[in-house]
């Protein structure tokens, strides 16, 4: 990692729980949280907000740094920015930038591995990621893994009715056949066979390594959640039935099934039958058994991956780290195999902390070019 002074990096973050940062001195300065730039008047706050960051501070910026997603209001914002002051605008892929901030805020030196579990971020191949496993050190990154992805019947329709992705993983499992009798009940015969065929033909259905939706089949599956008005609500309604079982009968298993495939990808596909087949009185040690064996294989995957990386430092970034059994299962573990955990604090685990990834990324990116472009020093022949 370069040890030069990092340059002064303007960061606008991404589109949830929106918040810039200006990364003076290897240290954030941070704006308040503007909320979703789904609101206008967020997007207004946003700029506001840009422009006294820049007003506070004397020394030249460096870059503006931005999600990789180009509709996002705050990478149009810092691309017209960056081009006004005449410096880069310098996209960070949304995942690195979550695991990046967790470096930065703790100021780790080394390579790190991380994981950054969330709803979704646009991935470098253009896809929807959001069950990453990546190697990070300094301005060098790489996905290492993912979860095998799941299709989003009707895209981002998908994302708001767990319904969707339960049938999704319903014909991921192979039993597509039985998605307009399981969900007709809930939602209509001519909807539930309507997802069925566009899952079958595959029409408008776009893939997802996301993690959040894999909690959103868990919870369509076992029927805790149809349609979802608020963000992570089918995943909070998983995490409670889960923590009700936990709490009575903490001794519960983790559920058989998820592996990790020749490709590295961690396939979660064999916890879905016994989710689908509890019974009514069964929903809760089936959330339960769903949390432990996502947080067990999760654990081992990273762990794996440092000791074949050479590192014992371990990431964890992003909203799926909101749920606490998730959290502390996979810390644990982790820290069993005498690994060092580390996690956001100041901002916590979602997009909120996003903006100091991102301008940390953009920061190093700067340092390691200028480092590469500094001539080598002659040394002088003895007399």
């Amino acid at each position: 990692m370069n040890t030069a002074p990092l340059p002064t990096v303007l960061a606008c973050g991404a589109w949830l729980k929106n918040a810039a940062c200006l990364l003076v001195d290897g240290a954030p300065v941070w704006s308040a949280v503007h909320g979703d730039l789904s609101d206008p008047a967020a997007c207004a706050a946003l700029e506001t907000s840009v422009q006294q960051l820049l007003a506070g501070h004397g020394a030249p910026i460096a870059a503006v740094a931005h999600d990789l997603h180009p509709d996002f209001f705050s990478t149009q914002l810092a691309v017209q920015l960056a081009a006004t002051l005449g410096v880069p605008a310098i996209g960070v892929q949304h995942h690195h930038a979550h695991i990046a901030a967790v470096v930065a805020e703790h100021g780790i030196e080394g390579p790190v591995v991380g994981l950054a579990l969330d709803g979704v971020g646009l991935g470098t191949d253009g896809q929807a990621w959001g069950g990453e496993l990546l190697w990070m050190h300094g301005a060098q990154w790489q996905r290492l893994g993912h979860l095998v992805p799941l299709a989003l019947p009707g895209g981002d329709r998908a994302a708001r009715e767990p319904w969707r992705m339960a049938a999704s993983a319903l014909h991921a499992l192979g039993r597509g056949d039985e998605i307009a009798t399981r969900f007709a009940p809930q939602v209509g015969g001519t909807i539930a066979s309507g997802v069925q065929q566009m899952l079958a033909k595959n029409l408008n259905c776009p893939q997802t390594s996301s993690t959040g939706r894999w909690f959103d089949a868990a919870a369509g599956a076992l029927r805790l959640s149809v349609r979802q008005t608020d963000e992570a609500e089918a995943a909070i309604a998983l995490e409670a039935a889960a923590a009700r079982c936990l709490a009575l009968h903490p001794g519960t298993a983790a559920l058989p099934g998820a592996v990790i495939d020749a490709q590295n990808r961690l396939d979660l596909r064999g916890l879905m039958p016994a989710l689908f087949d509890a019974a009514p009185d069964g929903v809760d040690a089936a959330a339960a058994g769903f949390h432990l064996a996502l947080a067990d294989a999760l654990a081992d995957w990273a762990g794996r991956a440092a000791l074949e990386h050479g590192s014992r430092d371990v990431c964890l970034g992003g909203g799926c780290f909101f749920n606490r059994i998730l959290r502390e299962r996979v810390t644990d573990r982790l820290q069993a195999a005498n690994l060092r955990v580390h996690r956001p604090l100041d901002k916590g685990c979602g997009d909120a902390g996003l903006a100091l990834g991102q301008a940390w990324v953009a920061a190093q990116q700067l340092a390691a070019t200028t480092a590469q472009e500094q001539p080598t020093k002659e040394t002088e022949p003895c007399a």
